[in-house]
C-alpha cells in the first residue's frame, strides 16, 4: 500500500513538472526612484533621487501558475537631503549608494501578468557623497563607505506584465528590513526604491 501511495505521488509530481514551463533567462534594466525612511529621518528634509538598476534574471516555473524568480542586479540607492546651513545659506546635499542586490521571488502568472514578493540581499559596494558649493562651503564629494552597513537586507513586492519568451515590464518597490546607517539610541535610515524596469526574457514555452 505504501509502495503504491509513492508510486501515485511521484507520478503526480512528473506530470505537474511535464505541464509546467520551462525555464526562461533574461535580463532587466529600468530607473530608479529612491530615499531612506526610519526614524533618523526626524528633522531632515529627505528628498528622492532618480538612479538606474539593471542585471539578469532566471524564472524557474514549479507549475504554469507558480514560479522562483532569483536576479542579481546592481542597483543605484540613494536621497538629497536640501536645508540651510548656519549661516543662512541654502544647503544641498547628495549620497549616491551602489549595490549589488540579490532578490529571490516567489511569483504567481496568471496569463501574462504576475505578482511577486520576496526577500531581497544586498551587499554596498560603493558610495559618493556630493555637497553643492555655496557662500561658507566649497563644493565637493567624498566616498563615505564606511558610515554605511557594508549588508543590507530587506523585501521586494511588485507586478508587471511578462511574455514567455520576449519582453515585459514591471514596477516593484523594495524596503530594507534594517538601518543601513545608524546614529543614536537605535535611531537610524533604511532604504526605500521603487523600480520602474523592461525586461527581456529568453526561453520559456
Amino acid at each position: 500500500m505504501k509502495k503504491t501511495l509513492l508510486a501515485t505521488a511521484l507520478l503526480a509530481v512528473t506530470a505537474a513538472a511535464a505541464q509546467a514551463q520551462s525555464p526562461s533567462f533574461g535580463i532587466k534594466a529600468g530607473a530608479s526612484l529612491t530615499n531612506m525612511v526610519g526614524d533618523g529621518t526626524t528633522g531632515f528634509d529627505y528628498k528622492n533621487k532618480f538612479g538606474f538598476h539593471g542585471g539578469f534574471v532566471a524564472n524557474l516555473p514549479l507549475s504554469d501558475v507558480f514560479s522562483i524568480q532569483p536576479e542579481l542586479l546592481y542597483s543605484m540607492k540613494g536621497y538629497k537631503i536640501s536645508g540651510v546651513d548656519p549661516f543662512g545659506d541654502l544647503d544641498n546635499r547628495r549620497e549616491t549608494l551602489h549595490y549589488i542586490d540579490v532578490p529571490v521571488l516567489a511569483r504567481i502568472n496568471a496569463g501574462g501578468l504576475f505578482f511577486e514578493a520576496g526577500p531581497q540581499f544586498g551587499y554596498l559596494v560603493a558610495t559618493k557623497f556630493t555637497r553643492d558649493g555655496n557662500a561658507n562651503y566649497p563644493a565637493g564629494s567624498s566616498n563615505n563607505r564606511d558610515s554605511y552597513k557594508a549588508i543590507d537586507f530587506g523585501y521586494a513586492a511588485g507586478l508587471g506584465y511578462q511574455l514567455p519568451a520576449g519582453p515585459g515590464i514591471g514596477l516593484r518597490y523594495n524596503g530594507g528590513f534594517k538601518n543601513v546607517q545608524e546614529y543614536y539610541n537605535g535611531r537610524g535610515v533604511r532604504n526605500s526604491a521603487f523600480q520602474l524596469y523592461l525586461t527581456y526574457m529568453l526561453g520559456g514555452k
